[in-house]
């Protein structure tokens, strides 16, 4: 990606290429106030995952320290310190996810962090409606759309597996935000119990991330893969000619059962 003109129409293209319902959503980390923030929605009280939903639903925000309410997403972009509460796994049993507070424990040891203070603020935003060019693009939609998003990620990897990192918790803010900026790779998860109470993903819907500068070559091959692969793999028409054939062969057993029929009352 070269110009930051190319980005909201990189994301029409992604858009279209695959049917999304909703914009994906540039995120960049900023180390301090920068121009790009200027008209900023600032958040207060609000989850990362609900600052994700507002942006995929075409608002432009940014969330802090001081305006970020999830401690658990707080603890991963370096804001603060994860409560004990949380470290210890106890947290996590008393919202019934886990039955041992050990389980819980190492979720937390586990998970992908930013430093401390590396990062003062996050800005969210629709992909289409900017040219600020992201540090990492979330999409959330549905499974099939994901799908082929990774796909055309494998692709720009030369046929590399897509490895796909999560603990079923913090699926916006680590999953598909910080791993995709600290590993330099795309993420998938199928979402967690935070975003799916939190916000309006639909049970049906995923979330994925990627670094920013793939999104130029994911939507070129999202496009290569539109032109044949999608409409192919939609039309369904092995899955119909296989619903024909099982309905051709049980029309056959039943005439073979009617003529057996008759024959055995001529006998």
């Amino acid at each position: 990606m070269n110009e930051a003109s190319e980005v909201s129409v990189l994301a029409e293209r992604m858009m279209v290429s695959v049917g999304l319902s909703s914009c994906p959503v540039g995120v960049k980390f900023l180390r301090q106030q920068e121009p790009d923030s200027a008209g900023a929605v600032r958040l207060e009280g609000y989850r990362y995952c609900q600052a994700v939903m507002k942006a995929r639903r075409g608002e432009t925000v940014i969330l802090d320290a001081h305006g970020i309410s999830c401690p658990a997403a707080a603890s991963a972009f370096g804001f603060r310190d994860l409560p004990e509460q949380l470290a210890s796994g106890h947290g996590l049993v008393g919202f019934g996810i886990v039955e041992d507070p050990a389980v819980g424990k190492r979720m937390f040891e586990e998970m992908t962090r930013l430093q401390p203070s590396s990062v003062e603020a996050l800005l969210l935003f629709p992909l289409n409606k900017t040219d600020i060019i992201p540090d990492v693009v979330v999409v959330e939609g549905e499974v099939e759309h994901l799908m082929w998003i990774a796909l055309a990620g494998l692709q720009l990897m030369g046929g590399e597996r897509v490895r796909s990192s999560t603990a079923v918790l913090q699926a916006t803010c680590v999953d598909s935000t910080i791993i995709p900026f600290v590993e330099n790779r795309l993420n998938l998860s199928f979402g967690c119990y935070g975003c799916r109470e939190a916000t309006d993903i639909a049970s049906s819907e995923a979330v994925l991330g990627f670094p920013g500068r793939m999104l130029a070559g994911i939507v070129e091959r999202l496009e290569y893969l539109a032109g044949k692969a999608v409409p192919n793999s939609r039309s369904k028409r092995a899955f119909a000619r296989s619903l024909r054939r099982h309905a051709d062969s049980a029309k056959s057993n039943v005439r073979d059962t009617d003529a057996g029929a008759c024959d055995s009352q001529r006998l």
